[in-house]
């Protein structure tokens, strides 16, 4: 149940990520308050998480979750261009994010 929990934690986190981009320094409502709600719900479930999961693996794996769906988001978008090179470090941090799993 931890690990769901952290990957929804993780994907929330690309929520937050995103929506402060849109804030535009907090001046618009909605994107401020959807920060807000994935930001506060993402750390909840990270620290519910943390209760079962090691430190270090279970705030990797969220950062890695994280970062690797606001880059793919960014770029299905167009807010980010898409290239090879890129997409080949994602693959990266999500096989190490596979591989911290796996030993724990």
């Amino acid at each position: 149940m931890s690990w769901i929990l952290l990957v929804i934690s993780g994907v929330l986190e690309a929520v937050w990520a995103t929506a402060l981009g849109r804030t535009e320094g907090f001046t618009r409502l909605v994107p401020t308050v959807v920060f807000g709600i994935a930001l506060a719900a993402s750390m909840t479930g990270l620290a519910l998480a943390m209760r079962d999961l090691p430190l270090g693996t279970a705030y990797a794996v969220w950062v890695g979750i994280g970062a690797v769906l606001t880059v793919v988001y960014a770029m299905v978008t167009g807010a980010e261009a898409f290239s090879v090179v890129k997409a080949v470090f994602l693959v990266m941090i999500v096989a190490g994010a596979v591989g911290l799993k796996m030993a724990h």
